[in-house]
C-alpha cells in the first residue's frame, strides 16, 4: 500500500501538476498503469478493509507527508540511481527489521551490480560468441529475484551504451524500450519491491530517452511470480479469481517455459521464508541431497540445502541446462552473489560436484566479510567488513559472501576449471570495480577441487599425500554427543555443596513449584522440548541421585560440578550411553568435524565433558569403553566387531586400526595410539600445513610405520593429556618442585608485598565479567598489565622466549592482588575458540559469582597458567615428531 502510494505519487508528479495541486492517495491507482499493480491497489485499498485493518488514517498521514515534499528539490536528487533503493530497505528495516532478515531483503551496493554486468557483458562476448554482449538481441537476461530493479537498470545502462557506440541513432530508443519489454526479464515475490521496480525501470527509460507508452500498454517484463515454482509444464498452476493475476502469472511461465535464458543474474535472498521447501521448491533443493550410504557419494552433512539461495542456484542450472525445455543447445551464464558457505561447507559437496560437471569454467570472487569464520577481520587483523554495509545498516550480512560467476559452453567440457580470487578489507567494493576494469585470468588462483575434502572451491592448504591419512572415526569409531544444556546456571556449579542443596530442593515434594521457580528459574521455565512442571514431576517420582553429581569439563581447563540426568531434557542433549563410560583410566577426547572459525585442537579430559567445550558440534572419542550399556552392543551399531579387551575394558578401535596395531604391540598399543593421535593434532606445523582441510572434516592422522616411533609419540602425547587435563597432577608443574623455568611464573602477589590476610582479598573486581542477554557470561577489559621480565625471570625461562613470549604481564584481580609474571604467550593461549585465562576469569567476576574466590581457587588459577606454559615450552618437540612421522608413513588402506 505504502509502495503503491509512492509509486503513484512520483507518476502524479511526472503528469506536471501545478504547485499548488495536491495528490489524493485514495485516487492513486488511476496512476498506476501496470495492471497486476492496480487491481492489487484496488485490492488493499476497498474502504471497507482499510476501515476493518484501521489503515485509512495512517495512508491518510502518508499522503499528507508527501504533499509536504518540495517536489522540485525532490525530484531534482530522485533521478540518482541509488535513490529508489535508498526508499526501500531503510523502510523496511524501521517497519519490521525482523521481517527483512527473514526475507533476505539486503540492498546490493552498486559497485557489486555493476561489477556482475560488466562480467557477463565481457564473458558474452569473449566466451560465447556474442559481439555486442548484453546488446546482441539472441541474449535473453533474467534476475529471478529482482527486487528493486537494480540489475534490471544496469543492464538496459549496458545495452544503451553499446547502442550509442554503434550509433544507431533514431533507431536507439525503440531497440532499448524492445529490450526492456522482450528479453530482459525480473521476478519478483513481494508486492512493494515489485512496485519499486517498476517504477525505478520506468524512471530509467523515461531519462535514457525511451519512455514506456502507457497507452499501448508497454510496461518493463518485470513479473509478480515466485521464480522457484511454474517452470514445469506438466503441473498444473494455481489460478486466481482476478483475471491481471492470472495474465500476470501467464506472463512469467512464457519465460520460464518458452524463451532461451541465456543469463540468470541477481542477489538471491538468504534465508528461507520458513526455511522448508515443499513440493515443486523442495525438488530443487532435494537435486543436492544425495543418498547415504551409496559407495562414492558425497553426502551432505548439516542444514545448509534448506537456505532460499540453494533453490535459486538450482533453479539457474536447471535452466541453463534445458533441463525441463528440452529445446536448444545447454548454454549460458549464472551470475549470482550469495552468501557463501557453499563454496566449502559440508552441506554442499553434491552441489559442487554437479556444478563441476555441469559448467566449463567457475569463477568466484570471494568478498569475505564473515563474522563466524574470521571475526570479520583480514588475515593482516585488520577491519573487513561486510560487502552489504550501509549508512543504514552499518553491521551488514554476518556470513561472509561470494560473486559466482559459472560459464557453460555449447561444446561443454567437465569437469569445470575453478577459479578464485580474495577481496578483503574496508576498500573491497572499490577494488572489485577496479579489478573488473583489468579483468584477467591470471589474477586468479585455480583451485583443484579435492574429493576426499567434499570438492572445495576454495584454495586448500594441505600436506601432499594429507588425504591418504586415516580420518579420526577410521581409527577411533565411537563416539557421544557431551553434555548439552540451557540449563547450566541451574544444574553446573563450582561447588558440590551448593549443587547439591539446589538439586534436593528441586527433588523435595515439599517444596511448591512456584517456590522452586523463586530458588533456580531456570529449573521452572518452560522452553523448547521441555515442560518445566511436568519434568520435575516425572523425576520427582524417580527420585534424586546423589552420585549423579560429578565432576564435568565445562570449558577448556575450567572443571566445575553437574548434576546429571540420563532420561529427561534436563539437559538439552546428550548421549544416554556416556555417563557409564566415565570410569577412572579412560580418556576422552573433544574434536569438532567442521569448525566454524580456525582450527581447534582437541580437549582432554577424564570426566564428563561438556558437548560445547571446544565447538557447538563437538563429539568426545573416548580411549576405552565398556562392551555393554543398557544391554545393547556399542561401537556405533558395527555388530560385526569385536570387543578386544583392555584390561577390563574394551578398546575403541576400528579393524583397520587394530591391523595396523598387530605389528606395533597389538592391542596393549590402544594408548600409545590414542596419544599418538592427540600429539599429532596439537603440532602446531600439523595445523598450519594442514589448516584448510582441518576446517572440512575430521581431522586425519598420519601413523608412524615404526612401532618405536608410535611409542615415542604416544608418551609425548601421554605428557600433552596430563597438561591438558586439570584432573591430573602433573609432577614439576602443579605438584612437586617446579621446574626452573616456570617456577616464577603465575604466583600470587599483593600490591606492595606481604601476605594476604583472608580470602575477602580475593574478590574478582577488575571487570573481567560481564552479565550478557539471557545469563551469558561476556569477557570484559579486565586489568592486564604487560612489561618487560626481571632479570630474574628472565634468566628462568633462558631460551625458550619464542615459545612464552618477549614480554611478560600481570594479571590483576582487584586493586590490591594479581598474579605476577604470566608471560605474553600464555596470556593469549586460546582453545576452545577464545582466550583461556581471560575466559576463565569472566566467569568468577564478583557481580556474577556472588563471593571472593577460594585459596584454592587462586592456587588453582596459578596451576592453569603453569600447565599452559609447558604446552607452550612442548610445541617444538610435538612439531619435531610431526615432521619425524612424515618421513616414513605406513600405508592405510583406501
Amino acid at each position: 500500500l505504502f509502495y503503491g502510494i509512492f509509486s503513484a505519487w512520483v507518476l502524479w508528479h511526472r503528469s506536471q501538476p501545478k504547485p499548488k495541486d495536491r495528490f489524493e492517495w485514495k485516487l492513486a491507482a488511476e496512476h498506476l498503469n501496470v495492471p497486476v499493480i492496480r487491481k492489487l491497489f484496488y485490492e488493499l485499498a476497498e474502504p471497507g478493509k482499510l476501515k476493518e485493518w484501521k489503515l485509512d488514517e495512517i495512508l491518510g498521514w502518508a499522503g499528507d507527508a508527501l504533499n509536504r515534499v518540495d517536489r522540485t528539490a525532490f525530484f531534482a536528487k530522485f533521478d540518482d540511481a541509488q535513490a529508489v533503493q535508498y526508499f526501500y530497505e531503510p523502510f523496511l528495516e524501521q517497519f519490521d527489521p525482523e521481517l527483512r532478515r527473514q526475507l533476505g531483503v539486503w540492498y546490493t551496493p552498486p559497485e557489486i551490480v555493476s561489477y556482475m554486468v560488466g562480467r557477463v557483458d565481457q564473458i558474452l562476448r569473449d566466451e560465447l560468441g556474442r559481439e555486442d554482449g548484453l546488446a546482441d538481441e539472441s541474449v535473453y537476461v533474467l534476475d529471478p529475484c529482482c527486487g528493486t530493479g537494480a540489475y534490471l537498470v544496469e543492464v538496459l545502462k549496458r545495452i544503451d551504451a553499446k547502442l550509442i557506440e554503434q550509433n544507431v541513432s533514431a533507431t536507439r530508443a525503440a531497440k532499448l524500450k524492445q529490450a526492456a519489454c522482450n528479453r530482459i526479464f525480473g521476478f519478483e515475490l513481494l508486492p512493494a519491491p515489485f512496485v519499486v521496480a517498476h517504477l525505478q525501470l520506468g524512471l530509467g527509460m523515461q531519462h535514457a530517452g525511451a519512455p514506456f507508452d502507457e497507452k499501448l500498454g508497454e510496461r518493463p517484463a518485470i513479473y509478480l511470480t515466485n521464480a522457484l515454482t511454474g517452470w514445469d509444464p506438466k503441473l498444473d498452476a494455481i489460478k486466481s479469481i482476478f483475471e491481471e493475476f492470472n495474465k500476470e502469472r501467464e506472463a512469467a511461465e512464457r519465460v520460464k517455459r518458452k524463451h532461451p535464458v541465456l543469463v540468470i543474474i541477481g542477489n538471491p535472498p538468504y534465508n528461507g521464508l520458513a526455511g522448508i521447501a515443499i513440493d515443486e521448491e523442495r525438488a530443487l533443493s532435494e537435486n543436492y541431497r544425495g543418498k547415504a550410504g551409496v559407495p562414492g557419494v558425497l553426502n551432505p552433512h548439516g542444514q545448509g540445502l534448506n537456505d532460499l539461495y540453494v533453490r535459486f542456484f538450482r533453479m539457474a542450472e536447471r535452466s541453463i541446462l534445458r533441463e525441463l525445455s528440452g529445446g536448444g543447445a545447454a548454454e549460458g551464464i549464472v551470475c549470482f552473489v550469495s552468501n557463501y558457505s557453499w563454496l566449502d561447507g559440508m552441506s554442499f559437496p553434491l552441489m559442487r560436484e554437479k556444478y563441476l560437471d555441469s559448467f566449463d569454467s567457475i569463477w568466484i570472487d570471494s568478498l569475505n566479510g564473515d563474522k563466524y569464520k574470521t571475526g570479520k577481520l583480514t588475515p593482516d587483523g585488520d577491519s573487513d567488513p561486510s560487502a552489504f554495509s550501509t549508512a543504514q545498516n552499518r553491521e551488514g550480512i554476518q556470513v561472509g559472501t561470494a560473486i559466482a560467476t559459472m560459464v557453460r559452453k555449447t561444446i561443454h567440457k567437465s569437469p569445470a576449471k575453478v577459479y578464485y580470487r580474495d577481496f578483503w578489507g574496508a576498500t573491497k567494493l572499490k577494488d572489485l570495480l577496479a579489478f573488473g576494469l583489468n579483468w584477467a585470468k591470471n589474477k586468479y588462483a585455480q583451485v583443484e577441487p579435492i574429493r576426499e575434502l567434499g570438492l572445495p572451491f576454495r584454495p586448500m592448504t594441505t600436506t601432499p599425500g594429507y588425504t591418504a591419512w586415516p580420518r579420526l572415526p577410521e581409527l577411533f569409531p565411537d563416539r557421544y554427543i557431551g553434555v548439552q544444556s540451557s540449563r547450566d546456571e541451574a544444574l553446573v556449579s563450582h561447588v558440590r555443596d551448593e549443587l547439591t542443596e539446589r538439586m534436593q530442593s528441586y527433588f523435595d515434594k515439599s517444596i511448591p513449584h512456584d517456590e522452586m521457580k523463586r530458588l533456580s528459574p531456570k529449573l521452572m521455565t518452560d522452553a523448547s522440548r521441555f515442560d518445566a512442571v511436568a519434568t520435575r514431576i516425572q523425576l520427582q517420582t524417580r527420585g534424586f541421585l546423589r552420585d549423579n553429581i560429578v565432576r564435568f569439563a565445562y570449558r577448556p581447563f575450567d572443571v566445575r560440578w553437574v548434576y546429571w540426568d540420563p532420561i529427561s531434557k534436563l539437559h538439552n542433549e546428550k548421549s544416554p550411553d556416556l555417563f557409564p563410560q566415565v570410569f577412572y583410566g579412560n580418556f576422552w577426547m573433544s574434536v569438532c568435524q567442521h569448525n566454524r572459525k580456525e582450527y581447534d585442537p582437541p580437549v582432554i579430559s577424564t570426566v564428563l565433558i561438556d558437548g560445547h567445550i571446544i565447538e557447538r558440534n563437538a563429539l568426545c572419542f573416548p580411549m576405552l569403553q565398556k562392551e555393554k550399556v543398557n544391554g545393547h552392543t556399542l561401537f556405533g551399531g558395527d555388530t560385526g566387531r569385536q570387543c578386544h579387551e583392555f584390561g577390563d575394558h574394551c578398546a575403541n578401535l576400528t579393524d583397520a586400526a587394530e591391523d595396523y596395531l598387530t605389528g606395533r604391540g597389538g592391542v596393549k598399543a590402544t594408548p600409545m595410539l590414542f596419544f599418538h593421535a592427540l600429539a599429532m593434532l596439537h603440532a602446531t606445523k600439523y595445523a598450519i600445513e594442514n589448516g584448510d582441510a582441518l576446517r572440512q572434516d575430521w581431522p586425519r592422522v598420519p601413523l608412524p610405520n615404526k612401532s618405536e616411533l608410535l611409542e615415542f609419540s604416544g608418551e609425548l602425547g601421554q605428557q600433552l593429556a596430563s597438561l591438558l587435563d586439570p584432573e591430573q597432577r602433573v609432577s614439576g608443574v602443579t605438584v612437586g618442585k617446579p621446574r626452573p623455568e616456570i617456577r616464577l611464573i603465575g604466583t600470587a602477589n599483593k600490591v606492595g608485598g606481604g601476605q594476604f590476610a583472608s580470602e575477602a582479598e580475593f574478590e574478582v573486581t577488575a571487570h573481567w565479567g560481564i552479565a550478557g542477554k539471557g545469563g551469558i557470561c561476556m569477557p570484559g577489559k579486565g586489568k592486564a598489565v604487560e612489561r618487560a621480565y626481571t632479570p630474574e625471570e628472565r634468566a628462568a625461562i633462558g631460551d625458550r622466549v619464542a615459545q612464552l613470549g618477549e614480554t611478560t604481564f600481570d594479571i590483576y584481580l582487584n586493586d590490591a592482588a594479581y598474579w605476577k609474571n604470566v608471560p605474553a604467550a600464555v596470556w593469549a593461549y586460546k582453545l576452545g575458540g577464545y582466550q583461556v585465562l581471560k575466559k576463565w576469569l569472566s566467569y568468577r567476576e564478583f557481580a556474577l559469582l556472588g563471593r571472593a574466590l577460594r585459596l584454592d581457587e587462586v592456587e588453582y588459577f596459578q596451576q592453569v597458567v603453569r600447565r599452559i606454559a609447558a604446552l607452550r615450552l612442548l610445541g617444538p618437540a610435538l612439531d619435531a615428531n610431526y615432521e619425524a612421522v612424515k618421513i616414513d608413513l605406513y600405508a592405510w588402506p583406501k
